[in-house]
Parts: C-alpha cells; sequence; structure tokens
C-alpha cells in the first residue's frame, strides 16, 4: 500500500507542483491549505509523513504542530522560506524531523522523505531490542522505556537514541549523527543534532541538565554513557 503524504502550504502553485512528482514517485497525497484544513485532513487521512509550510494564514506550521503533536508522532518536514537558523530549531523544537528551504529539488524532497519513513520503519535483526541501564528501545515496536516508564519519541528522536545506543561509550561527532538522521547528504545544520538530543534529553533523563545517558564531549559531539546505573552493562537481543 503507498505511503500517504499530506502537504500542507497555502500556495497552490506548490500544492501542484510536490503532489504531482509524489504521485509519480508512488505516494499517495493529500493537501491543506492552511494549519485548519491541515487538522482536518490529518485526523481523516492519517498520512504517513506531513510536507508542512510554516507561514500560512489563519494557522501556521507552528501552531499546527502544537495542537497536532498533543494527537499523533507522525513525522514531519518542514516546507520553509525562512533562512533564519532559529525558525529552523523552533520547528525541530515544536517535534519536525527534518526542513528542507524553499527553493528545493524534488529530488531532494522525495529523498528526505523516503530517509524519515526509513527511519520509521528500520528494524536491526541483530539487536531489535536494545537495553542499556535503564532504558529500553525496542526497534521492532518502536517502543522506548525509561525505568519501565513509556516514553514518546519522534523518529528522528528514536533514531538518534537507537544510533547512541548500540555503541556505548563511542563517540559520534554531530556531521555523524546529521548524517544517520538524514540518511542522505544534503543541506542541514549540525544544530538540528542539538536540538533533538536536547529534545531527547528532557523525556529520557531523570535531570536534563545534568544528563546520565546522552553526555556531550565537548569539542566533539555525543556519547550514550557506558557507565550505566547500578552496574547495569546493557543488552542487546
Amino acid at each position: 500500500m503507498p505511503k500517504t503524504i499530506l502537504v500542507v502550504d497555502d500556495k497552490a502553485s506548490m500544492r501542484k507542483l510536490v503532489q504531482e512528482y509524489l504521485t509519480e514517485e508512488g505516494f499517495r497525497v493529500a493537501t491543506a491549505t492552511n494549519g485548519r484544513e491541515a487538522l482536518f485532513a490529518a485526523r481523516h487521512d492519517k498520512p504517513d509523513l506531513i510536507l508542512l509550510d510554516l507561514m500560512m494564514p489563519e494557522m501556521g506550521g507552528y501552531e499546527f504542530m502544537r495542537i497536532y503533536s498533543r494527537e499523533s508522532d507522525t513525522p514531519i518536514i518542514l516546507l520553509t522560506a525562512k533562512v533564519e537558523e532559529s525558525d529552523k530549531v523552533l520547528g525541530l523544537e515544536l517535534g519536525a524531523d527534518d526542513y528542507i528551504t524553499k527553493p528545493f529539488s524534488l529530488r531532494e524532497l522525495a529523498a528526505r522523505i523516503r530517509a524519515v519513513l526509513r527511519r520509521l520503519e528500520k528494524a536491526a535483526p541483530a539487536a531489535e531490542v536494545l537495553r542499556v541501564g535503564g532504558i529500553t528501545l525496542d526497534r521492532g515496536t518502536h517502543m522506548v522505556t525509561v525505568e519501565e516508564r513509556p516514553v514518546n519519541l519522534t523518529p528522528s528522536e528514536f533514531e538518534l537514541l537507537a544510533v547512541l545506543m548500540l555503541a556505548p561509550g563511542r563517540v559520534f561527532s554531530r556531521e555523524e549523527l546529521l548524517t544517520h538522521l538524514q540518511g542522505v547528504a544534503f543541506e542541514g545544520i549540525e544544530r538540528t543534532v542539538d536540538v533533538h538530543v536536547r529534545n531527547l534529553r528532557r523525556k529520557i533523563e531523570p535531570d536534563p541538565s545534568s544528563p546520565r545517558y546522552v553526555e556531550t564531549v565537548f569539542g566533539v559531539g555525543y556519547r550514550f554513557s557506558a557507565a550505566t546505573p547500578e552496574g547495569d552493562r546493557g543488552e542487546s537481543v
């Protein structure tokens, strides 16, 4: 069954262009002209991924994300003409998985979509379930628990945690982690990784200001602590 993509943009020419291209690429495409329409369409069509413009009348992309993120963890790629890094960071902090700046290549857009969908579906046969310290990550069910408490992660947060947990103690540069998240070597800012790490820490750390699990290695990047609580060495199955 083809994946459903919801394209949300107030410009008819942009919606038509993206819809036609993605349809040719084998996707089912629904459209909306603003955030209010997008809420109705998302609730009705249950899209696998949302392409979301930020600046729209009636309800913009930021407000849509604030509302819809409470209802669903559907991955979101921002479509934005804004070039300020702070605008992109705000979108990521609200739960977006990726962004692409207008004007963009349709080929790149399709590649970004497939990369995010792969992260959502990917399972590792040799390490389906990862357990390190008090954290359990199940790549088959896409579930994470911290001290037996379920936590809800975006696809990017989930993939970031999985990459780090597969190699406790190993330091990953921001560039390496960005490549894992995007899946392709397209334009991206390393600050994207910092935002995902900050969001992840808020969800899994007992004290996000003093991380137990995801450690910063200043000037290099991040690692998952190899020194797990209470002597738990961690395991994978």
